[in-house]
C-alpha cells in the first residue's frame, strides 16, 4: 500500500518525514491553501515521489512549477478536464484526479467514469469548498459503489487514531492512503512521532 504524506512545506520537516518510510510526499501549489508552498520548494526530497497538488491552475504555470520542483506526480483537485489529464500523462507525468465525496449524496460514478482512461490514480477526499485539507472524514462505505478500473488512494481526515479502521478498510482498487492535517502541529508541519507510529502500525 502506498503511503502519501501531503501538505508538506518546511525544509526541516520535509527532511524528517522523508526518513519515515512514506512512499510519496505531497506539496500544495494552491495559493488559497494554508499549506501553500509558494513557487519553489526549499528542499527537494530524493527518496520519495514528489506530488504537486493543483487546483484549476493555468496549464503553462503548472508545467513550469512541475519542472522547477522536479515533480513526479500531478494531483488535480479542481475542475480539470479529462483532456488535460490525458495531455499531462503524455508529458510523462503520473496523474491523480481527486474527487470530493459527500456521504449524504450518491457516489459520483458518472463523473469518475469520464476520467477512467486518462488518470493513473484517483483520490477520494471529503468534499469541501477549499478542495481538501478539512480534516473531516466521509463515510468510507460509500466507496463500495465505486466499480471503476482506476486504482485509488483513500483520503479525508485520517488521524493517528484511525490506523486499525484504515487497516480494516477493503476495496479491490484501493492502493494507498493519504495523510495530512490529522498529523499536524500547525498547517504544513507534521508531527513525525505520530506519523512514525502510524506508519509502523499500518505496515
Amino acid at each position: 500500500m502506498i503511503i502519501k504524506v501531503c501538505g508538506m512545506r518546511e525544509e526541516a520537516n520535509v527532511r524528517e518525514v522523508e526518513q519515515l518510510g512514506a512512499d510519496w510526499m505531497g506539496f500544495i501549489f494552491y495559493p488559497k491553501s494554508p499549506r501553500y508552498v509558494g513557487k519553489t520548494l526549499a528542499y527537494l526530497p530524493e527518496s520519495v515521489k514528489k506530488v504537486g497538488v493543483f487546483v484549476n491552475e493555468d496549464t503553462d504555470r503548472l508545467l513550469t512549477l512541475a519542472e522547477k520542483n522536479r515533480l513526479d506526480i500531478l494531483q488535480l483537485h479542481g475542475d480539470e478536464s479529462p483532456e488535460l489529464c490525458k495531455a499531462l500523462q503524455e508529458k510523462d507525468f503520473l496523474v491523480i484526479k481527486a474527487f470530493g465525496i459527500t456521504t449524504e449524496k450518491p457516489f459520483p460514478s458518472e463523473l469518475t467514469e469520464r476520467y477512467e482512461d486518462c488518470c493513473d490514480y484517483f483520490l477520494f477526499d471529503t468534499h469541501t469548498d477549499l478542495y481538501g485539507g478539512s480534516g473531516r472524514k466521509f463515510g468510507w462505505e460509500i466507496l463500495s459503489d465505486y466499480q471503476g478500473g482506476t486504482p485509488f488512494l483513500l483520503s479525508g481526515g485520517i488521524s493517528p487514531e484511525d490506523v486499525e479502521e484504515v487497516k480494516r478498510f477493503s476495496h479491490p482498487k484501493c492502493v494507498g492512503i493519504d495523510l495530512n492535517s490529522g498529523f499536524e502541529t500547525s498547517p504544513a508541519v507534521k508531527n513525525t512521532q505520530l506519523l512514525q507510529k502510524f506508519i509502523s502500525a499500518f505496515r
